[in-house]
């Protein structure tokens, strides 16, 4: 299909991230991720519970930008000390976010970029749940620019999400909860399936090659099975329009380039 734009086939790759995961909360941050969850939900996995993003539990996702509440099918209350208790510490959650940072360990970084923590050069959101939320329940990304300032040498900045950097785990402390999965990027996608939870390729997005995505990544990366990465059909992409009305994807990957390269 030459009509499908790069951010449809992202949605795509990050609703199969959730596929199988039974009856768990599906959060997607940002539009993409959303939008991946949300479609799993329509689709293949109907036993996801979704949030309206606010206070309640939903039977139906919720479509991205203005929309009459008067239309949302409520199925429950979930307001933020229930959400922690009932999904966040008790792993029954898969959350899909876009940090700033990402290193080989898998550590994330949303807080500071250069400098200090005293005195970083740019402040950014803090490590807000993170710290948490990697140690309880599994964790999926998504960047939309794939680059070595993203996927960085060495450490990210400010560790603000639990990775599988041994040094950095206190003896005896309990991480058996940290469960990395997927990453998905406007290059490809990737797992943590490697030797010792290596980062590993194990789709390539159209006309894009091993090669580029590891000039573009500031560590080594392992090969998986690696297959193309799989197109949207017209059911999918019908339902995506459908959660997206105002086309809010389109604004995600710089120029909303296509699928396939031209």
């Amino acid at each position: 299909m030459t009509d499908v734009s790069l951010a449809e086939l992202c949605i795509f790759a990050c609703s199969e991230a959730f596929r199988g995961n039974g009856e768990i909360i599906a959060t997607g941050v940002g539009p993409v991720p959303r939008l991946g969850a949300s479609l799993a939900k329509l689709t293949h996995s109907p036993e996801l519970m979704m949030t309206d993003g606010e206070a309640y539990l939903v039977e139906q996702p919720v479509a991205l930008g203005p929309r009459g509440y008067d239309d949302r099918k409520a199925a429950g209350y979930l307001p933020f000390s229930r959400f922690f208790d009932s999904a966040v510490w008790t792993g029954r959650r898969h959350a899909m976010v876009t940090p700033t940072q990402l290193d080989r360990f898998g550590q994330i970084n949303l807080s500071y970029l250069g400098g200090t923590y005293d005195k970083p050069k740019t402040q950014m959101l803090g490590v807000r749940g993170f710290p948490g939320n990697t140690i309880y329940h599994a964790n999926s990304f998504f960047f939309p620019a794939h680059t070595a300032r993203t996927f960085v040498s060495g450490e990210v900045d400010m560790v603000s999400g639990v990775g599988y950097n041994q040094a950095k785990r206190v003896p005896g402390g309990n991480y058996s909860g940290v469960d990395l999965r997927v990453i998905v990027t406007n290059l490809c996608v990737m797992d943590f399936g490697g030797k010792d939870n290596a980062i590993r390729v194990i789709s390539l997005h159209p006309d894009v090659t091993f090669g580029e995505v590891q000039e573009a990544t500031g560590f080594p990366l392992e090969k998986g099975d690696i297959v193309e990465t799989a197109l949207p059909g017209a059911e999918a992409l019908d339902i995506i329009a459908t959660l997206d009305p105002h086309n809010i994807r389109a604004s995600v990957i710089k120029d909303n380039p296509p699928a396939r390269r031209v």
